[in-house]
């Protein structure tokens, strides 16, 4: 009877901890290629079965959560796909990159003002790219190969740094991503020539945003649509940078991005 009660609480224990869907489901991991390595974490669906295929996310953090630890970039973000009625819903492979500490995701120039506030003055449409971006090509492709990631279900969504990322990552592999979501990010307009035809946008930012100008993503919604691409724009009236708040909570967010297909 000990025996059977030992097995019980334990089996009780594991049942808890489940349903908690804390950040530690997110397992952590590194991928290595030619010039480094990146840390990332991933989440796999409740149930994950290897001989199937699921869709894949890829969350690319904000500058905030830049760093060593493996941790940070599951600030934010990480919540809305812990969430058991959305696991539920839309089961998914969800991979969080960490980009290094004084790298970053997307080419763009971004000196220091007077007041030492950091400035995007502009985007470039050059062919090079950051350390961080090469590492992160080299995750998308590698994942790209795995067996059970379904490859016409392939996602890509991140905030500031990482909106202005998913535009650079989207321009650089137009034709693996089925859809993607850049929170108070941007890109040069120019770039939309690349995949506005390929990749279907919805694309957010708060109208009172102080650190990555509006009209960042005014352009790019601009730019997609006049190139003939499809493209949603919502923007927040009252939200500030953090306009991912808001954005996470779009009830129709998981349900338009899971619905595209390649």
């Amino acid at each position: 009877m000990k025996i059977k009660l030992l097995l019980i609480c334990t089996l009780a224990g594991v049942l808890n901890i489940s349903l908690a869907q804390t950040k530690e489901d997110f397992r952590a991991a590194k991928h290595t290629y030619e010039e480094g390595s990146l840390n990332y974490r991933v989440l796999y669906p409740e149930g994950f079965d290897s001989t199937k295929e699921y869709p894949l996310v890829l969350f690319l953090h904000g500058a905030g959560e830049r760093g060593t630890n493996n941790e940070k970039q599951l600030v934010h973000g990480s919540k809305l796909f812990l969430d058991p009625s959305n696991r539920e819903k839309f089961p998914a492979i969800v991979v969080f990159p960490q980009c290094p500490p004084e790298d970053y995701w997307a080419n763009v120039h971004r000196p220091l003002d007077e007041n030492g506030k950091r400035q995007f003055t502009y985007f470039t449409t050059k062919t090079e790219h950051t350390l961080a971006m090469k590492g992160l090509l080299s995750l998308v492709d590698s994942l790209s190969r795995v067996a059970h990631i379904d490859k016409d279900r392939m996602y890509v969504m991140g905030l500031s740094m990482g909106g202005m990322g998913t535009f650079e990552l989207v321009s650089r592999r137009p034709k693996t991503f089925a859809a993607a979501a850049p929170i108070c990010g941007g890109d040069h307009p120019k770039s939309a020539r690349k995949y506005a035809k390929k990749v279907p946008f919805w694309i957010f930012h708060g109208l009172k945003d102080d650190v990555v100008p509006p009209h960042f993503s005014k352009e790019m919604a601009s730019a997609i649509e006049e190139k003939g691409g499809r493209v949603k724009l919502t923007l927040y009236p009252n939200a500030n940078h953090n306009s991912w708040d808001p954005a996470f909570a779009e009830p129709e967010l998981l349900p338009w991005l899971f619905s595209h297909s390649k």
